[in-house]
This record gives structure tokens, sequence and C-alpha cells, in this order.
């Protein structure tokens, strides 16, 4: 398929009521407001296609841009790549998803995570604290700076609550993926959960709640669910 075919694919599957949904989670115009059921069948025919999904990104188009990461080759992205996609990616979406699933798929994506969460700029800021949390519900324990972690734990203690909305955030959900899935971790998670308290996040005038670290780390143990790696990050 080509970028105008799948264009037009997606503007013939728009809806103005899934636009306002997502206008209000964070996702920014230009977009055609398309469910995701809709992007899977040019997923399951296009697969992985390295140019094609930088081109789709290249639109500037939301839809577009979270499909390319469905169908990105994630080991082919070079840092650069990946860089401008972080860049670019000022929707919420495109930078706490679509950019993180590609990153984890890559080589560069550690490093990168690290570099982003300095960023002054909250999207930024926030794909990095994503990506770190996919990398950990991903990547084998024994594939993971472990000691760099711990640090991260004791930044996100001392800085959450003073960081940008997104970030706050991110940095919520990058503690909870670190207890429930770091199983060395988990102990030092829940008792920074504790230490931290209640994260305020703004929800844009959404019914969306802020996930209390603690309780849904406890959750998983109570099932015996920590430790348990994601096959894969995207949806």
């Amino acid at each position: 398929m080509t970028v105008q075919e799948i264009m037009d694919d997606l503007k013939a599957h728009g809806s103005d009521s899934i636009k306002k949904i997502l206008l209000k989670h964070g996702v920014k115009e230009p977009f055609f407001g398309v469910k995701i059921e809709y992007m899977k069948p040019i997923q399951k025919k296009v697969k992985m296609d390295y140019q094609l999904a930088k081109d789709l990104y290249a639109t500037g188009n939301a839809d577009a841009m979270y499909l390319a990461g469905l169908i990105a080759d994630d080991d082919k992205m070079t840092k650069s790549d990946l860089q401008t996609w972080a860049t670019q990616a000022v929707s919420n979406n495109i930078s706490e998803y679509t950019v993180p699933w590609v990153a984890t798929g890559n080589k560069h994506g550690f490093e990168l995570a690290l570099e982003w969460i300095d960023s002054p700029e909250e999207y930024i800021a926030a794909a990095g604290w994503s990506t770190l949390s996919n990398l950990v519900s991903f990547k084998p324990d024994n594939q993971l700076d472990i000691s760099e972690l711990r640090r991260l734990l004791a930044r996100v203690a001392k800085t959450i609550h003073s960081s940008a909305n997104r970030v706050r955030s991110t940095m919520n959900g990058f503690l909870i993926a670190v207890g429930t899935y770091v199983a060395e971790l988990s102990e030092e998670a829940i008792a920074t959960a504790k230490n931290i308290g209640a994260v305020m996040v703004e929800k844009e005038g959404t019914s969306c709640k802020v996930p209390d670290a603690a309780e849904y780390i406890l959750k998983a143990k109570n099932k015996n669910a920590i430790g348990k790696k994601k096959k894969t990050v995207k949806c």
C-alpha cells in the first residue's frame, strides 16, 4: 500500500465522535479520529515496512503516526529516526505509546529514554518515562540495568510531585511497571509508591483516574503475576 492509499483509507474511517474523545485525551490536530480496529487490517496487510512507517509518520497526521508505530521495523530505526519521532510526537498517544513502542524494540531505546527524561519538553520527557516502562515490562530482567532502575526509582520519589503533568503520569506508570515486572525491585517500588502518596494528574476533563501504584503492584502480587513479562508492547 502507498501512503496515499492508507491516508484515503484512514480518512474514510474517521469519526467526529471519536475525534472529540481523542481531543480530550491530548491528541492534536490534524487527525481523522480512526478507531484502532480499522487500523488493524492495514497493519495485517503491510506487516512491517521501515520506509512506509517513516513516510506515514512524516505526514504529521496523528492517526497515520499511530499506525506508523504498528508497522515500524523497530530494528531498522536509526537513533536519528527515533529522535525525530520523539521530537514530532506532540500528541499524547504518540509520545506515550507509539514512540515508546518502537524505541523498546530498538537497541538505542534505553539510551534515548534516559536522554528524553531530561528534556524540558513535557511530551518528550513523558516519552522517555513511557519507554522505560515498556522496556521493563518486555525485556528479561537479566537484560536490564537494575542499579540504574533503582536510581530512577529514587528520582521518581524525589521529583514526581514537582514534575509536569504528563511527566507525573508517566512516572507513576514507570513506578507501576518496575514493581510489576521486575521481581527484584518490586518491594522497593511498593515502598517508593507508599512514600510518594497520591499522585495528582489533570486528566483534561476525562473520567480517567490515576492508578494508585502501590495498590496496583500489590494486586499483581496477589495474583502471582510479579515478573511475568509482556510478549509485545504494541497494541
